[in-house]
């Protein structure tokens, strides 16, 4: 396990240079905007000391962004088993850009199974934005994280969509 998540670790920061060695270009303005990511992602569950419940997920993964271009993603959340699903909290994503900035926002919300094999979907999540660096310093903004994953695999989709102000 700790092998998966070490290649997970290096897999990632290799993806984030070659994503900061490229060219990219982002829009900016001073006003709320609309706000997309739709990408792929592979998450990695285990013990996490800093949850209560001991517990949580490290997740990688890349995708396209209305307002960043392609983009990565880093993230970690800690998960609490809640009848048939589980609450997954305390959750931060850390985004790059092609230029290198980075994004960050929290998040929260359910796994909830479909009955369908392993597969659930994300119910009631929510992201905020917390800033960034670089001209994302002081973003922020928020909304709805949508999606779901194969619990067996740790394969699934996400979509952020929401209204994100860049300063």
């Amino acid at each position: 396990m700790s092998q998966s998540l070490l290649r997970l670790a290096a897999g990632s920061l290799l993806m984030s240079v070659a994503l900061c060695a490229s060219a990219g270009v982002s829009k900016n303005g001073s006003s709320y905007q609309d706000f997309t990511l739709s990408g792929v992602l592979q998450e990695i569950p285990g013990p996490m000391a800093r949850c209560p419940s001991n517990f949580g997920g490290t997740i990688a993964g890349f995708g396209d962004s209305n307002l960043f271009g392609k983009v990565g993603f880093l993230s970690s959340d800690c998960i609490t088993p809640n009848g048939s699903g589980y609450t997954f909290s305390q959750g931060h994503f850390i985004i790059t850009t092609l230029t290198g900035e980075l994004v960050f926002a929290d998040y929260s919300g359910q796994f909830v199974p479909t009955g369908v094999g392993a597969n659930f979907v994300f119910s009631n999540a929510t992201f905020q934005v917390t800033g960034g660096t670089g001209r994302y310093a002081k973003a922020s903004g928020g909304g709805d994280l949508t999606g779901g994953e194969d619990m067996g695999t740790g394969q699934g989709t996400i979509k952020l969509s929401g209204r994100v102000l860049l300063k």
